[in-house]
């Protein structure tokens, strides 16, 4: 089980690969290498299908690289990476239990008792803005309560890496950009590191400390670019207007954009700039 301690994430040289149900041999992921620092946040964007999420799964333990390494915390991940939390896109919440019992959950798994794991999850729901909803059930939740839940359920473990897997790709335009918000200020108070998933590249350079570009099919980094905007950051609606922030956007969108044309000529056949399908 990897050490946690320092919370650092080193991918190096990975690839990934796949048998097909036809027996083919798919890559999903080729010769990736980057690092997240302790306390920092990097978002990865790509084209659908380059990779994020099997990147996500080998630093959390639940799959193993076909070459290179991944480590955490300077130990070669081997088996499940203790000390990470997870958001989905999708809910992960126990319909069945309650919004209290479901936040108690992770600290109930570690050994905590049941009065003192409410006890922090109801402190948890205080601080996403969901005290009195204790006992409501995630169906009675809308959309953006329930992401909160979620906020509160990966946050009271108190990880020293958070992992996020488009989890707010879902949501409309208006509660995304609330959400975020609270984001950044849940993850000030301790400062996990933060691997985030996302196609919104407005998301990434809003929130993250780091951006990395991933390559169509098979995904690999083309290029990784260092967000100097200053913490705190503020309202994520605000910071879309500073200069800075279009400067960055469109740097990386120029990046980005290929690999997004590319990989949509190769789902549809549609010519790419050069004129060739893909």
């Amino acid at each position: 089980m990897a050490d946690t301690h320092n919370g650092r994430i080193e991918i190096e040289g990975v690839t990934k690969r796949f048998l097909t149900p036809s027996g083919e041999i798919f890559t999903a992921i080729k010769d990736v290498s980057f690092t997240v620092e302790p306390g920092q946040f990097c978002a990865v964007v790509g084209p659908t299908g380059c990779g994020k999420s099997t990147t996500l799964g080998m630093v959390s333990g639940l799959d193993k690289p076909s070459e290179g390494t991944v480590k955490v915390g300077g130990k070669v991940v081997d088996g499940i990476t203790d000390g990470v939390s997870f958001m989905f896109q999708a809910d992960a919440l126990l319909p069945w239990k309650t919004v209290l019992a479901n936040v108690a959950l992770g600290p109930i798994f570690r050994g905590v008792g049941k009065a003192e794991a409410q006890t922090r999850a109801r402190d948890w729901l205080r601080r996403v803005g969901l005290a009195g909803f204790e006992d409501r059930y995630p169906h009675q939740l809308s959309g953006g309560m329930r992401k909160r839940v979620a906020m509160a359920a990966a946050l009271i473990n108190e990880p020293k890496i958070l992992m996020m897997d488009e989890p707010f790709g879902a949501l409309d335009v208006q509660t995304k950009a609330i959400m975020s918000n609270e984001l950044l200020g849940l993850w000030e108070q301790s400062r996990p590191a933060v691997l985030f998933i996302t196609h919104d590249l407005d998301e990434a350079v809003a929130l993250a400390d780091k951006v990395v570009v991933m390559t169509s099919s098979p995904g690999t980094v083309k290029a990784v670019y260092d967000i100097d905007l200053p913490r705190p950051r503020g309202s994520v609606q605000d910071i879309r207007f500073e200069p800075r922030f279009l400067e960055l956007q469109h740097q990386i969108w120029d990046t980005l954009r290929e690999e997004v044309e590319r990989a949509y000529a190769r789902t549809s056949g549609a010519p790419t700039k050069e004129g060739k399908a893909a």
